[in-house]
C-alpha cells in the first residue's frame, strides 16, 4: 500500500469515527424524545450527508477534519438548546444574591414563568428587595439571606422546608458573588482574597450542603454561577479567579456525586455583562486605600503610587464594554433548571467561550501575549519597571 493510499485510509477512519460519534449523540436525543423538529435538525442531517463528504474531498487532511468537528460541536450545542423543556408546574427555586444583577433579573424571570421563587437578598430593606416585593407575584418570596451567615442560611432552610414539605426544593441557584478589586495579585490585600473565597466559594458550599436534602427529595437541580476567570488565567483577577475556580471544581465534583441521587448539576460561566458586581466609586476608593496602607514599603516603592491609583480605571472600562442584555444568562439558567438533560457547562456571552477557546488552542506563550494585551495597558506599568528594557530570555 503506497503512502497516499494509507493516508487516505487513515483520514477516512478519523472522519468515520467523528461522524459516528456525532450521529450517535443525535440518535440518542431522538430516542429519548428530547429533540424538536426544526432548523437545527435539518442542519444535523446536512452536516452528516453533505458536510462530511465535502470536507473530506475539498479540504483533505486535518483542516477539513477540524472544520467538520467544529461544525459538529456547534450543532450538538444548539441541539441541546432545542429540546423540549419540562413543565414548570409547582417547581420551587431558591436564588441567592437577588439584590441586583443576575439574581434580581432571574427572580423576576422565573416568577413570570410560574415558578415558586425564593429570592435570597443581602439587605431585605434595600431597593432591590423592595422592587421584587412590589413587582413580584404571590409566588415570589424575598428572604433575608446573607450567604456568609450560618444562622440566616438555617433560617431560610427551615422556612423553605416548611413551604415545600411535600415536593422538596426543585432548584438552588448559587448566584451570590463579589469581585472585590482588580489589581496585581502581589498587592491585593489578604482580606480581599479571604472575602472572595468566603462569598464565592465557602458560602456556596455551605448553602449547597444545607439544602441538598430538599434537592434530593425533589431530584432537582443545582446551578452554580461561576466565571471564565475560574477556568483560564486573566491578569489582575487572582482573588476572584481563584474563588471561582474552586467553585467550578466543587460544582463538577458534585455533578458526579449527586447523579446517583437523581440531582443534576450545572455550572454557568457568563462573559462580560453589566451588573453591580463591578462595584461603586466609593468601594473602589476603599480598596485602593487598603492597598496603599497595607503594602510593605519596598513593594509600594516598586509598584509606585501612581500605578496603584490607575488600577481603578479598569473597572468602569470593563463595565462600559459589558453587555446590558442579561437574557442569554437567564435563558441558560432556565435551561439548566428544566431541560431533561442539562449541559454540564453553559458559557453565555461571547467572551465566555472565545477566551477559553483561545486558551485551549494556542501555545501558552502566545495566549499570554494576547490576554495581557487585552487586560493590561502598557501605558501604565509599575514604577519599578517603567523605562526599563524588557529582558530577553534566550534558551540555553
Amino acid at each position: 500500500m503506497d503512502r497516499d493510499s494509507s493516508g487516505s485510509l487513515y483520514f477516512s477512519v478519523l472522519y468515520a469515527l467523528v461522524t459516528a460519534l456525532y450521529t450517535t449523540a443525535v440518535i440518542l436525543r431522538v430516542v429519548r424524545g428530547e429533540l424538536k423538529l426544526g432548523l437545527w435538525c435539518v442542519w444535523s442531517l446536512f452536516l452528516v450527508f453533505i458536510g462530511e463528504p465535502l470536507c473530506f474531498i475539498k479540504l483533505p487532511g486535518y483542516s477539513g477534519l477540524l472544520l467538520l468537528s467544529i461544525g459538529f460541536l456547534i450543532s450538538n450545542s444548539r441541539l441541546c438548546k432545542s429540546v423540549e423543556l419540562l413543565s414548570v408546574g409547582n417547581r420551587a427555586v431558591l436564588i441567592t444574591g437577588c439584590d441586583s444583577g443576575f439574581g434580581h433579573a432571574l427572580a423576576k424571570y422565573l416568577d413570570r414563568l410560574g415558578f415558586t421563587v425564593f429570592a435570597g437578598v443581602l439587605n431585605e430593606q434595600g431597593p432591590g428587595s423592595v422592587e421584587l416585593k412590589r413587582s413580584g407575584s404571590e409566588r415570589l418570596s424575598v428572604l433575608q439571606l446573607d450567604v456568609t451567615d450560618t444562622v440566616q442560611i438555617e433560617q431560610a432552610y427551615l422556612e423553605i422546608k416548611a413551604r415545600t414539605n411535600e415536593t422538596g426544593l426543585w432548584g438552588v441557584v448559587n448566584n451570590a458573588g463579589i469581585l472585590g478589586f482588580i489589581a496585581d495579585g502581589e498587592i491585593l490585600p489578604m482580606s480581599l482574597f479571604k472575602n472572595c473565597m468566603a462569598v464565592n466559594f465557602f458560602a456556596a458550599v455551605e448553602l449547597t450542603q444545607t439544602f441538598l436534602p430538599l434537592l434530593r427529595q425533589a431530584k432537582g437541580r443545582l446551578v452554580n454561577i461561576s466565571s471564565m476567570a475560574g477556568q483560564v488565567p486573566i491578569p489582575r483577577f487572582a482573588a476572584y479567579g481563584a474563588s471561582k475556580a474552586a467553585l467550578s471544581i466543587f460544582s463538577a465534583v458534585m455533578r458526579l456525586e449527586l447523579s446517583k441521587w437523581g440531582v443534576k448539576v450545572a455550572t454557568v460561566q457568563p462573559g462580560a455583562f453589566k451588573t453591580s458586581i463591578y462595584g461603586t466609586q466609593e468601594q473602589w476608593n476603599y480598596h485602593q486605600e487598603q492597598i496603599l496602607s497595607h503594602l510593605r514599603p519596598n513593594v509600594k516603592e516598586d509598584y509606585g503610587e501612581q500605578y496603584i491609583l490607575t488600577l481603578q480605571n479598569n473597572l468602569p472600562k470593563m463595565s462600559s464594554i459589558s453587555s446590558e442584555n442579561l437574557q442569554p444568562v437567564l435563558d441558560d439558567i432556565l435551561h439548566a433548571l428544566i431541560a431533561p438533560n442539562p449541559e454540564h457547562l453553559y458559557s453565555p456571552g461571547r467572551s465566555a467561550w472565545v477566551i477559553p477557546f483561545i486558551h485551549s488552542l494556542l501555545p501558552v506563550r502566545l495566549y499570554d501575549i494576547i490576554i495581557c494585551t487585552m487586560f493590561e495597558s502598557h501605558k501604565h506599568l509599575p514604577g519599578g519597571i517603567q523605562g526599563k528594557p524588557r529582558e530577553k530570555h534566550n534558551r540555553t
